[in-house]
């Protein structure tokens, strides 16, 4: 099982959840097996992560490992970022 850490912005998309626990080996997978709502919000029509969207892997982000094809330990942790801009 894969855990899923929200933030407070992308928990309405989750049904209020600051977690969602999915079934998965790799990041893509992971992602994929989310609710549609809080899918299309962390990823494009092909699967890609979005360009706003950080995913990170304990520290690291998956971008610096091998992306959505990062293979996942079981109990695994994802924290789920989007970019935050503004000025």
């Amino acid at each position: 099982m894969i855990t899923l850490r929200l933030p407070p912005v992308l928990r309405p998309f989750a049904g209020g959840a600051e977690c969602v626990e999915v079934e998965a080996t790799t990041v893509a997978d992971a992602l994929a097996a989310t609710a549609p709502p809080l899918r299309r919000r962390l990823t494009d029509e092909q699967g890609a992560v979005r360009r706003h969207v950080n995913v990170y892997l304990g520290s690291d982000n998956i971008r610096d490992l091998d992306g959505p094809d990062t293979p996942l330990p079981d109990g695994a942790e994802l924290l789920i970022l989007p970019s935050v801009a503004g000025g």
